[in-house]
């Protein structure tokens, strides 16, 4: 059960970890393209569409495989392999917490622009950069969380 878990773990980790450096090499360099009130439609829309089924069950499913594989007994396991499962589950934990205190905010915030009666350029500028910046965080967290997953893997 603990292998299974484990290789879970890896799927899990992987598929956000490669979600979140698409997002950060592709879609964002992509968006900067656009003018501001095309940018900031394309981002609110975004943040409508992401946060739903697929989504939230890979980024749940990456916090929640890595736990139960730590839970479940395993007599094979060595301290090199919990040391580096503990270690890839923490990272993404953190990239969980970049999101929910950083970007989620911003995201908010985008959206609540449009109420407010902000500019595209004003909307854009308080978010665009800070986003970026804490998107290349998480990318980091989540990448080096799913490389000690895998590593834990092979242990």
């Amino acid at each position: 059960m603990a292998t299974l878990l484990i290789v879970l773990a890896v799927i899990a980790t992987g598929l956000y970890a490669g979600f979140m450096l698409i997002f950060l090499t592709g879609v964002m360099p992509a968006l900067a393209r656009l003018t501001d009130e095309q940018f900031v439609a394309a981002m609110r829309r975004i943040n409508e569409e992401v946060p739903r089924g697929v989504f939230v069950s890979v980024m749940l499913a990456s916090v929640a495989f890595p736990a139960a594989a730590l839970a479940v007994p395993d007599e094979d396991r060595s301290g090199a392999r919990w040391a580096l499962l503990g270690a890839g589950l923490a990272l993404v934990v953190l990239n969980h917490l970049v999101t929910i205190t950083g970007n989620i905010p911003l995201n908010n915030a985008l959206a609540a622009s449009e109420r407010t009666g902000a500019t595209d350029r004003e909307a854009r500028a308080a978010f665009e950069t800070r986003w970026n910046r804490l998107h290349l965080v998480r990318t980091l967290l989540v990448t080096a969380g799913f490389a000690l997953t895998a590593g834990a893997a092979l242990t």
